[in-house]
């Protein structure tokens, strides 16, 4: 089970980054637009708007990878000196809600995006369904939840890590 969840957050990161890249090279040809606009050229129309929402499906598509991988930021002042068996249990106590955290927030896009498709909202210059970027939220919200769960059963022994994952790059102490 857990190899799926693994190989679907990295494919989840990798359509993050190339959000990010498709919104980054926009950015550039908005604002080489805006800076040859005397010569016929122009903005590229909602560009903020299409960064917003870029951004923001890109952070959800990158953030179960990054957890998996270990990769979020931890205080160690107090955990380091803590027994193995303490810090086991900080451990799983913040997997848990964490876990919560992340199914209060993919119920709550859920629930947005619901409530933005009822009422047809849009964004003002492109007139983009808002939903869409709700949707494309809620794709990494779930698999973040996923990774979650996952990461739970692998820390109370209820599964493992997939075959030939570095287990000291997953964030083990």
């Amino acid at each position: 089970m857990t190899t799926w969840v693994f190989r679907l957050a990295r494919w989840s990161a990798i359509v993050g980054g190339v959000v990010l890249c498709v919104i980054t090279l926009m950015s550039v040809a908005s604002i080489t637009g805006r800076a040859l606009s005397g010569v016929g050229l122009g903005p590229v129309p909602g560009d903020f708007e299409l960064v917003e929402v870029g951004t923001g499906v890109a952070v959800f598509l990158f953030l179960p990878w990054t957890y998996l991988r270990g990769g979020h930021a931890t205080v160690d002042l107090l955990y380091n000196h803590l027994p193995a068996f303490l810090q086991k249990t900080v451990s799983m106590v913040c997997d848990v809600l964490m876990l919560a955290l992340w199914l209060a927030l993919t119920w709550k896009l859920w629930d947005g995006m619901l409530e933005k498709r009822e009422y047809l909202e849009t964004t003002f210059i492109l007139q983009m369904p808002v939903w869409w970027a709700y949707a494309a939220c809620f794709v990494g919200a779930v698999i973040g939840c996923l990774a979650y769960i996952t990461k739970t059963l692998i820390n109370l022994g209820l599964a493992r890590y997939p075959e030939g994952w570095p287990v000291e790059s997953a964030g083990v102490h």
